[in-house]
């Protein structure tokens, strides 16, 4: 049986949500039931959150965020929330200060660049690894020239969620994205399929990823194959 993290004893006066994070984050280690225990939320409950669809505010959250995190990295951590709110709004976004400035908080997204959310990437996998096309070039002359995908794990008013997104690099737009309160098989794909069916790519698109296990995993890159993508992984 494993040893139990000493840090979930900080985690029981936290919300619920909180919790539940912890307990996905060790059930591989720990049995479930102890976790709960310890914890102090019952395993129905815990089965509940599993189940439960993100809710419409989540997804409103999810979409902003990820605005939010891909234009925080273009200005180098220096917009703060009224630049960050113009620039949503610039790319088309009808979100309100409030929900920015929220949004950044909860993520430690701020002027110093501190985040709150991690990249949750499973890299030790025995799938095919395609070249680095990109090699960090990251600009677009055209729409549906290069495509990037990402799996975040973050924090929304609601909880911890697992985010995946696809981007457009010539606008830096979300075209695709996909949310679940659990790393889901099917998480990308669907990300993947929305930005599909809304964009319609043309043939020798550039797809690029990390080399995370839900990227290369064949029922991902059939898609990519049926579309003509380009696969492009990091190297790291």
């Amino acid at each position: 049986m494993g040893r139990f993290p000493d840090e979930g004893h900080s985690l029981l006066r936290k919300p619920k949500a909180m919790r539940f994070r912890f307990i996905e984050e060790h059930c591989r280690d720990v049995p479930t039931s102890r976790l709960c225990r310890v914890m102090n939320v019952s395993e129905r409950v815990l089965r509940d959150y599993r189940s439960r669809p993100a809710s419409r505010g989540q997804r409103t959250d999810m979409v902003s965020l990820a605005h939010i995190k891909e234009q925080s990295r273009l200005g180098l951590g220096s917009y703060g929330r009224p630049r960050m709110t113009e620039k949503l709004k610039e790319l088309g976004l009808n979100v309100e200060h409030r929900r920015v400035e929220r949004l950044m908080r909860e993520n430690g997204i701020r002027v110093e660049r501190s985040k709150k959310y991690k990249v949750m990437t499973d890299s030790n996998h025995a799938f095919n690894i395609a070249p680095n096309l990109l090699n960090r070039d990251f600009s677009a002359d055209q729409p549906n020239q290069k495509w990037a995908g990402d799996i975040s794990y973050v924090w929304t008013r609601e909880g911890w969620l697992y985010l995946a997104v696809i981007l457009d690099l010539h606008s830096r737009c979300v075209i695709g994205w996909a949310v679940s309160n659990r790393m889901k098989r099917d998480l990308a794909i669907r990300a993947l399929k929305m930005a599909i069916a809304l964009r319609q790519p043309p043939k020798g698109c550039i797809h690029h990823t990390d080399r995370g296990s839900q990227y290369c995993s064949h029922d991902y890159q059939k898609i990519l194959r049926q579309h003509e993508f380009q696969v492009s992984l990091s190297c790291m």
